[in-house]
């Protein structure tokens, strides 16, 4: 298992999903699981065979294992969060509409 430790000493657990033949997302778990919003990712992008083939695939396990730390602090540098908080809340939403509230 990859971890990645920040500049101000959080552990992620890093997890390669494969969506597409060339390219694979890589998320920063936060160890604090209870807060989805606090996990970050950004994309691999592959310059190999498999990124030239529309039927060829990353496997997630060969992505995981070409990450170093160099690598994995230049993803993490450049990462965004999973999910953030919506800045202008229910301002294009009617008064009367339930849409997205709890």
């Amino acid at each position: 298992m990859l971890t990645h430790r920040d500049a101000d000493g959080v552990e992620y657990t890093v997890q390669v999903a494969v969506p597409a033949a060339s390219n694979a997302v890589v998320y920063f778990r936060h160890p604090d699981g209870r807060h989805a919003r606090l996990d970050r990712y950004n994309w691999y992008i592959s310059q190999g065979p498999e990124a030239r083939s529309v039927t060829g695939r990353l496997d997630p396990r060969l992505v995981e294992q070409s990450l170093d730390q160099r690598k994995l602090a230049m993803l993490f540098r450049r990462s965004m969060p999973v999910s953030r908080p919506d800045p202008v809340a229910n301002r294009w939403r009617s008064a009367a509409s339930n849409v997205g509230r709890a």
